[in-house]
């Protein structure tokens, strides 16, 4: 093949590319995704594609590893050529950069083009690219914007997302460039490096200029690091040595410079959160609502919106997903229930939200003033509380207190009228006399949590006096009962309660897990809850303690709801719990746990759940089938009845070949979890066949996890089963083993996650047979789940 060099920068004329030529560390499963676009892109003559990410990601040094490696190991294309623009943007200049005979030949093409800024650009490098349908010649562009990325590619299917490294890559590629420029081969281990490489936010470009720094000195080597970890951003933009960072703070001014309205107090407002803090996807999207940053527009909700800017946020990595512990398949943003902010973004946002006098927070190195003030306030756990000094500041401004560690009863104050968002999500020693106090001052509430607060038993009697309250979270909880008068609070629009019983949860060290159903316990509400209209989320409500009748009653009218969760369900409520929620068309996700003494009674053929717009179902606690509608021909069930279910997750003691039929031709299922605890013969046989012949099943199943209580358990996939497998997670934590049948079947495998084992026979067993598979899956561990 024949590689020709280009670039549009003057003094950068016939060199090569700058980037990396290192190992691409925590890259290597990206890469392997990277690696099938191009072949894609060939097989259906759509002859663009695109990669994107921030500045600094990392995209082209991922794109030109697998330039060079495309060159020199294939023979996928006859002729290369990488272009790098620059700015301002020269038609000429780019064409006189293409080699003098360029024409797109039968042979093909391998044509990056990188650091497209605009669609205007694009359209102008079209006019010399002109590509007829029959090339086999492929163009990959590189960008840092999602719209462009989509625009300049032919099929959505060829848009490549860049996102930061997880912080385990981020740490090996730090201590890797450490030692390479070192004298000092010992590794550099301390609790500060481990903090200034958070700061970096998994970005290789800021990672490997500070190690580099860092290694050139020895005696003032940890000055350095305590330095930029107290202001990190102010070196990194002053300094010389960080010279090389000019390009990504430029871009990172121009995005922020030019960044929606919209979107900026979102951003600005996640410096609310320690940088080391998970943050759940549901409680940001709430909190943006009651502040008045997301909000119902013509065409999308105030929920939709938020849910499209967290989106934007994920996508951009100023938010991660927390490895293992989230899952996010085919951008599906609601997958993502964990994140945390970018350390790099988190540093820069803080100066602004100073100047701009919008946060202000209370940690051990805050300067003890009682002028602080602003509009957020978040008191940290390792602020000394002090009492005088707290009661001395100007609350009249405060729209919103997040309190991480232990609770004070001093924290509250009448000064804070204007309050719309309390969050206790992450405090300590809560107590009852407490919230009365809030109820009793904070009558603008919008948003209040106190999930997690195992020590509030009882919400107040005066909870009618939060009118304008939208968010109520009691989640995990020791609230069994939700009061009277919470019926009087006509704009609640999300109500969370209930909590995973840690008696069926917590599993005993020898005992199996999954012989232990997971009960999810609901709370008692109401009977006039039907009155809140605005609800769109609801649960865990006990249909059997609430009453099944009049629950019915209730759930008829709200006929808003998209979110529904409810347990205590068994033969005698069932029908009647059911039928009112048949016509609810907006409801779009259902958690249904069954009572534990009528398991597998209720969910009969008789019963009909609203499957049509359901997107998410939760049952837990079936015998040996699942509640399919009857009387209906089978290919219309799938077509019908479930053309939009994407998760679900399936807790019973046994899995039927019908069932797995059905899941298996469900048409947009993603996620699939299955707890059983045995399979219906001698194996779970996810192949589904007819006539001897194997039908093409599971096709957009990127997720599948899967647990038993029978070991070992046979699990087998054949080659039309679950062709879009990524991600394989085995729940070993009732000291299940798992014998893999047709792994290499499932092309395009990236993970495979092992969840509570300590077999290490099977662990390296599984190990060398992902080493044989064509993708090379990642084989990763994680802990028992903590009870939600």
């Amino acid at each position: 093949p024949t590689h020709i060099q280009g670039s549009d920068r003057d003094g950068d004329k016939g060199k090569k590319p700058m980037v990396e030529d290192s190992p691409l560390i925590g890259r290597e499963s990206l890469l392997n995704q990277l690696r099938q676009y191009p072949a894609k892109a060939r097989i259906n003559s759509r002859q663009v594609m695109s990669v994107w990410g921030i500045a600094g990601v990392g995209k082209s040094a991922l794109v030109k590893k697998l330039y060079d490696d495309t060159m020199h190991d294939t023979n996928l294309f006859a002729k290369y050529h990488w272009v790098d623009i620059s700015h301002p943007f020269n038609l000429k200049d780019f064409q006189r950069n293409l080699p003098p005979d360029f024409h797109f030949e039968e042979s093909g093409w391998l044509i990056v083009i990188d650091n497209v800024q605009s669609k205007k650009e694009w359209d102008f490098i079209q006019t010399s690219l002109v590509i007829p349908k029959s090339s086999k010649s492929v163009v990959i562009v590189i960008t840092t914007e999602a719209s462009i990325a989509a625009y300049c590619a032919n099929s959505e299917e060829l848009v490549f997302n860049v996102k930061g490294l997880e912080a385990a890559a981020a740490s090996t590629l730090f201590g890797k460039v450490y030692r390479e420029k070192s004298l000092d081969t010992r590794a550099l281990q301390h609790t500060q490096v481990e903090e200034l490489t958070l700061k970096c936010g998994g970005l290789p470009k800021v990672i490997v200029a500070i190690a580099g720094v860092l290694a050139k000195q020895t005696v003032t080597r940890m000055d350095t690091v305590v330095a930029l970890n107290q202001r990190f951003m102010h070196h990194l933009e002053t300094e010389p040595d960080y010279d090389s960072l000019c390009d990504l703070f430029g871009w990172m001014h121009s995005y922020f410079r030019t960044c929606p309205d919209s979107i900026k107090p979102c951003i600005f407002y996640l410096s609310i959160f320690p940088q080391d803090r998970l943050i759940r996807r549901r409680r940001l999207v709430r909190r943006w609502i009651a502040e008045g940053y997301s909000r119902d527009g013509n065409n999308e909700s105030a929920e939709e919106n938020g849910e499209r800017q967290f989106s934007e946020l994920l996508d951009l990595s100023i938010i991660q997903q927390v490895p293992n512990l989230v899952t996010n398949p085919l951008n599906a943003t609601r997958m993502a229930l964990l994140c945390q902010v970018s350390g790099f973004f988190h540093e820069y946002i803080i100066p602004g939200r100073k100047e701009d006098d919008l946060m202000f927070e209370l940690g051990a190195n805050c300067a003890v003033t009682t002028q602080r003030t602003g509009r957020h306030l978040t008191i940290l756990h390792d602020w000394k509380r002090d009492k005088i000094v707290f009661e001395s500041m100007d609350f009249s401004r405060l729209r919103s207190l997040t309190v991480f560690g232990k609770w004070e009863s001093f924290f509250m104050s009448e000064s804070m009228m204007l309050l719309r968002v309390l969050d206790l999500e992450d405090a300590s020693g809560v107590e009852y006399e407490d919230l009365e106090n809030i109820l009793k001052w904070l009558r603008r509430l919008k948003f209040l949590s106190l999930r997690g607060r195992r020590e509030i038993y009882h919400l107040p009697d005066n909870m009618d006096h939060l009118r304008q309250l939208q968010t109520l979270d009691v989640r995990s909880t020791s609230v069994l009962t939700l009061p009277e008068n919470i019926t009087k609070l006509q704009k609640l629009q999300y109500i969370r309660a209930g909590a995973t019983d840690p008696a069926a949860s917590a599993p005993p060290a020898p005992s199996c897990w999954f012989f232990k159903p997971r009960r999810i316990v609901g709370v008692k509400v109401p009977r006039g809850i039907g009155k809140l209209t605005a609800l769109h989320t609801l649960g865990v409500v006990n249909i059997g303690t609430s009453g099944g009748k009049a629950m019915a009653k209730a759930l008829k009218k709200l006929t808003q709801l998209r979110k529904l969760g409810v347990s205590g369900v068994n033969r005698k409520n069932s029908k009647d719990i059911f039928s009112a929620i048949k016509g609810h068309v907006h409801l779009e996700s259902l958690s249904v746990q069954l009572d534990k003494d009528n398991q597998g009674c209720c969910l009969d053929d008789q019963i009909s759940l609203p499957w049509k717009n359901l997107r998410s179902l939760k049952l837990y606690g079936l015998q040996d089938r699942l509640p399919l509608p009857s009387g209906l021909e089978y290919q219309q069930v799938l077509s019908d009845q479930f053309s939009k279910l994407t998760k679900m997750d399936v807790e019973m003691d046994t899995l039927n070949e019908q069932d797995i039929k059905f899941l298996g031709e469900a048409p947009k299922l993603y996620i699939l979890r299955l707890r059983i605890k045995e399979p219906n013969g001698p194996s779970l046989n996810f192949i589904v066949k007819i006539d001897a012949c194997a039908l093409a099943v599971y096709k957009k199943v990127k997720i599948l996890e899967i647990g038993c209580s029978s070991s070992p358990l046979s699990v087998e996939f054949g080659s039309e089963t679950m062709k879009n497998l990524e991600l394989l997670k085995l729940d070993c934590s009732s000291g299940t083993t798992y014998a893999l049948d047709g792994l290499d079947f499932l092309s395009e495998l990236k993970e495979v996650l092992l969840i509570g084992s300590n077999d290490a026979t099977f662990k390296a067993e599984l190990a060398d047979k992902l080493g044989k598979h064509p993708n090379k899956p990642v084989l990763k561990m994680e802990g028992l789940p903590l009870p939600s």
